[in-house]
């Protein structure tokens, strides 16, 4: 029995036999774990070259469009700041500033949160104190503006601001904004135009709009890292600026400004001119232009009604934003008829000494037409070309340009570019209107309407363009206001070329501009006179065509352009004055006076000599 036992209890006891292979096995899941690690680090690194460098663009629906993993990143741990960059300032001939970028304010009222001193202050003490600040309202007008939403007072010069914060009252709020101001404000709108007040600084007119890629400096981005920080249980962003390069400064602005040939103090002399001259006759609008004739600049551009830019969203009356000297066309009348006697000289058709017959009366096609002053002076007879200017003679000029055959005559209107469009430094040009050339080439009546400014029409601009080249010896010189980029010492960076073409001989502008001068000498331009001084001009008076195209004899447009000095032409000036009121208004009684004006102020502003020595009474 015990031995029975003993063997059982050994066979219990005893250890079992270790497997020969065991070694084998876990050598075998070691490497197949390695290997597992192995793919996987494996098809990470070949998904992260594929993500980084072989498409780098992320096709997740919520991902950012366009943008690969490190853009992401680098987004995530930078900002971009964009700092606001001033507009470039506008400035007329001598950089007096037409147009500038200011700080300003928008004034806030919060009467419910009206504290100082954690104390309540009452409303009407608060208006008390703004109005003695502002000095615009009373009190009691500030007081019932309070409970108005939006801010209360706009464009706020950051001189009060200082004495609005000293208050120190809870409840008022001011923000600080950027706008464009014109610190001369209705004196040279017509040029300068005007950008909106909202924040998309968009320009709406003039060189505002045409200049706007002179005007817009390049935009400055600083960037920021970008960290962030837990505060009361909050995470905040925190900003610090980034590296910026050695050769980058954050504020650098470049000193250019926009320069026209717009003078100043030119501009107001004839604004005043004009205005007086309207407020005589009643007028329902008028412009003064003025152009030097050698390269085209113009110093004088000037149209009333006009607006004050810095107010141009208070205005009900839309057409006076409207430059009617460039946009809207009329018949030139008589002052086109040196265009006429100049076309004809070039033609050979006439001479300059030659004699045409004035009947004071034609018919033309069973059209009546009559000299203006026929009832008065009748037939003259026989006269010269320069008579024919000086008593403004329609029959004259009608017998002068029939001697041209009507296709040629309607070919010499052309290239004279009526209706061209001419690219102008502001918008809204409108090119000129001929009749039809076949009607032109067909119809005498036409053509003999033409002869002395009627039948077509044209623009202020265009006239007074045409009027430079007999100045300059036949060159038609673009117009243009802008000079180009300058800096604070009035050195050009950046300057528009002129341009011009040959139209006439100088020797027939010769004959024409001396011609002219007999006009002011002797004839309908005698008010425009200034003792000393060598002038040409022509007076114009037209009837203008009524809602049912007939002439209205009781509407009327007078003009008078003038050339000077004569011996040396430097200047062109047109003045035109629509509709003026009354029984005596001729281009003699109602323009010319404000040209006078327009030209003694030059001569005064540029020390112009005399010509000669004025003539003792």
């Amino acid at each position: 029995m015990r031995k029975i036992r003993a063997s059982k209890l050994s066979q219990k006891t005893r250890l079992p036999k270790k497997p020969r292979n065991l070694a084998r096995q876990v050598t075998l899941r070691l490497l197949l774990v390695w290997g597992l690690l192995f793919l996987c680090a494996t098809g990470l690194a070949v998904r992260l070259y594929h993500l980084q460098v072989v498409d780098p663009v992320i096709a997740h629906e919520k991902a950012p469009k366009n943008k690969n993993y490190k853009a992401i990143a680098r987004s995530q741990q930078t900002a971009n700041l964009q700092l606001f960059t001033p507009r470039r300032q506008i400035v007329d001939r001598n950089q007096n500033v037409l147009a500038t970028d200011r700080i300003n304010y928008e004034l806030y009222v919060h009467p419910a949160l009206f504290i100082k001193n954690a104390k309540p202050v009452s409303a009407e003490e608060i208006a008390q104190s703004l109005a003695t600040i502002l000095k615009t309202d009373s009190p009691e007008n500030l007081l019932k503006k309070f409970g108005r939403p939006g801010p209360l007072f706009r464009n706020l010069p950051e001189s009060v601001v200082p004495q609005i914060r000293a208050l120190q009252i809870d409840g008022l709020d001011l923000r600080k904004n950027y706008s464009r101001y014109y610190p001369y404000q209705d004196m040279a709108a017509e040029v300068i135009g005007y950008i909106n007040k909202d924040s998309s600084r968009e320009p709406k007119a003039g060189l505002e709009l045409t200049q706007n890629n002179l005007l817009e400096r390049p935009s400055i981005t600083l960037r920021l890292k970008r960290s962030f920080l837990q505060l009361k249980g909050k995470t905040q962003p925190i900003f610090h600026p980034g590296e910026l390069k050695r050769s980058q400064k954050l504020f650098q602005f470049d000193d250019l400004r926009l320069q026209t040939t717009l003078d100043l103090r030119l501009q107001q002399s004839a604004r005043e001119a004009l205005k007086a001259g309207m407020d005589k006759y009643k007028a329902k609008r008028g412009a003064v232009l003025v152009m030097d004739v050698w390269d085209g600049s113009i110093p004088i551009l000037v149209c009333e009604p006009t607006y004050d830019p810095n107010r141009y969203n208070e205005y009900q009356d839309y057409s006076v934003f409207k430059n009617w000297a460039i946009t809207d066309l009329y018949e030139p009348g008589s002052t086109f008829k040196p265009i006429n006697v100049a076309i004809a000289l070039e033609a050979g058709v006439v001479t300059p000494n030659a004699k045409i017959e004035d009947t004071g009366k034609t018919v033309v096609n069973t059209h009546t037409i009559r000299n203006h002053d026929y009832r008065e002076k009748g037939a003259r007879g026989k006269i010269s070309i320069p008579q024919i200017l000086q008593y403004s003679s329609n029959i004259g000029m009608i017998n002068i340009m029939k001697q041209l055959s009507r296709p040629d005559y309607y070919h010499k209107l052309q290239e004279l570019g009526i209706e061209e469009p001419l690219k102008l430094d502001i918008p809204g040009y409108t090119p000129g209107q001929l009749r039809d050339e076949v009607e032109f080439s067909v119809r005498e009546i036409d053509a003999a309407t033409a002869a002395f400014g009627q039948g077509f029409s044209l623009t202020p601009m265009k006239l007074l363009q045409l009027h430079a080249a007999i100045a300059n010896g036949g060159e038609l010189m673009k117009p243009h206001l802008v000079k180009g980029l300058v800096d604070f010492d009035g050195n050009i960076h950046y300057e528009i070329p002129s341009q011009s073409k040959k139209i006439w001989d100088s020797k027939i502008t010769q004959t024409v501009l001396e011609m002219m001068e007999t006009v002011v000498d002797q004839g309908s331009g005698k008010v425009s006179q200034i003792p000393g001084y060598r002038i040409a001009g022509k007076t114009g008076t037209a009837q203008k065509i009524n809602q049912t195209g007939a002439y209205d004899e009781t509407a009327k447009i007078t003009s008078f352009v003038a050339i000077f000095p004569v011996e040396n032409p430097r200047y062109a000036i047109l003045a035109v004055v629509d509709e003026p009121k009354g029984r005596w208004t001729f281009g003699s009684t109602v323009a010319a006076p404000i040209v006078k004006d327009v030209i003694e102020t030059i001569i005064a502003h540029e020390g112009i000599a005399p010509s000669r020595e004025p003539e003792k009474n």
